[in-house]
């Protein structure tokens, strides 16, 4: 048997390695008996933040990462292909149903138990079966203080904001236009049938476009917004792929123009000119009736939020589902803690994933509870834990992780930057292509070794979702 505490992306992705592999595995969940900031169910692997998964082509990393994860089995990727929405080239998903599926899934498994209940303090003595703390960026204060105890560290944290929604029917559509950049979408050779995926055909998402005047109304208006206060923290530290729209606007007027309202690859079909600005807007859920602000993550208080993103075109009478909001994300020092394997230096049968373990993203928080589970599981069996290979995305990230240096960690999402290349003098196109067609490689050579467990196939991995 092994235990997890937390329920979310990685929680829920290490018991379903784990019992796919015959062996139990208990999910402690505080919510809803300890509920958070941000949370709004007690459903497991609920998404608090976007419902983006980002890119889903092999020529973007996280894109390999997820088709690594497919052929591992994972039964996050099952659940997001499941329950996918328009998004253009990226993998996006109604966060709902996305969210019941895994929670249906872990607790009709007769191998998994989730036991709903707070644990202030990580048992010091689990020689009896492998523990995973997969506790997420929102660990309780008590538990985060234990950790910082139990790593022999200083606990590091940085701040996380949160996109606001609005209502479909509240949108101006006399004001936005269809389309997704550079006219990129799931249609394609490698999507399959765009119509069976939901795509329109006129491109996935809402574009809001600004002229200079209507831009430069809007940043100062942003500059000028009151921000929230962050509660219990003297010091804000930011994702640097997660900025606040305020934090970036005090970079720079231009600064957003290069960022989340970035126009390139978005001409407006009505005037064939590119806008001068654009705040595109990404369906969230599959009914189609609330869209989000993408790249809006935001710490401005609800009532500026409501004035200032009033104030984008097509949003001027839009009511709110969700206003953006800020949270704190508890990770430690990977390179110090861990191993390529997700165990920590010190103990063997003690491992981390998810974002506490120094990863940043669904994706990769999910693909570190799948090694997790996996390794802790052969543990159990009586087995050596098994570190993927270097020239994977899945092994690249454990070992970036585990040998980044730790002086400044800061949590990583996956790129091609951490995977080796295959061929220096190759052209920048072609090298990703190539990392992802020898990733592949690597990763079925990897699998077959693990004769116990054998190639990917449906029947290894439980009953279809």
């Amino acid at each position: 048997m092994i235990h997890i505490i937390g329920g979310g992306l990685a929680g829920s992705e290490a018991a379903w390695q784990a019992a796919s592999r015959g062996v139990r595995a208990v999910i402690h969940e505080m919510r809803p008996v300890r509920p958070t900031a941000v949370h709004k169910t007690d459903r497991l692997a609920e998404l608090v933040c976007s419902n983006s998964f980002r890119g889903d082509k092999l020529d973007n990393a996280v894109g390999l990462l997820k088709e690594e994860m497919r052929r591992l089995g994972s039964l996050i990727m099952q659940a997001a292909d499941a329950n996918r929405v328009p998004a253009g080239a990226a993998l996006a998903v109604d966060r709902e149903r996305f969210s019941q599926a895994v929670t249906d899934a872990v607790q009709s498994h007769p191998l998994i138990s989730v036991v709903r209940e707070e644990l202030q303090a990580v048992p010091r003595d689990a020689s009896s079966y492998p523990l995973i703390i997969a506790t997420g960026p929102l660990t309780s204060d008590a538990l985060s203080r234990d950790i910082a105890a139990l790593v022999g560290g200083e606990h590091l944290y940085f701040y996380d904001a949160i996109s606001p929604i609005v209502l479909a029917e509240t949108i101006n559509y006399d004001k936005v236009f269809r389309a997704s950049r550079w006219d990129r979408s799931l249609r394609g050779s490698d999507a399959g049938d765009a119509a069976a995926q939901g795509a329109e055909s006129e491109g996935d998402y809402l574009n809001c476009p600004m002229n200079k005047d209507e831009y430069d109304a809007f940043y100062d208006a942003l500059a000028s917004a009151e921000s929230a206060t962050v509660h219990d923290f003297d010091k804000e530290k930011f994702f640097e792929g997660c900025l606040p729209i305020e934090v970036m606007a005090h970079r720079g007027r231009e600064t957003l123009r290069f960022g989340p309202m970035k126009p390139v690859g978005l001409p407006d079909p009505r005037t064939g000119r590119t806008p001068y600005a654009v705040v595109q807007l990404r369906q969230d859920n599959i009914a189609g009736d609330h869209f989000s602000l993408v790249g809006f993550q935001t710490q401005i208080k609800w009532g500026d939020q409501a004035r200032v993103l009033k104030m984008i075109p097509g949003l001027e009478h839009a009511e709110f589902v969700r206003f953006g909001m800020v949270h704190r994300n508890t990770y430690i020092n990977g390179p110090t803690v861990l191993r390529e394997t997700w165990q920590t230096k010190t103990r063997d049968d003690l491992f981390f994933a998810g974002q506490i373990s120094g990863v940043e993203g669904y994706v990769e928080s999910a693909a570190s509870g799948l090694l997790a589970g996996r390794n802790a599981a052969a543990l159990v069996k009586g087995d050596t834990p098994r570190a993927a290979p270097r020239t994977t995305a899945i092994g690249a990230l454990a070992y970036y992780v585990a040998h980044a240096n730790p002086a400044n960690y800061q949590p990583t999402n996956i790129t091609f930057g951490i995977i080796a290349a295959p061929d220096a003098g190759s052209k920048k196109k072609d090298r990703k292509a190539a990392t992802s067609e020898r990733a592949l490689q690597a990763l079925d050579e990897w699998m077959r070794a693990d004769l116990k467990v054998g190639p990917y196939s449906p029947a290894n991995v439980g009953a279809d979702l």
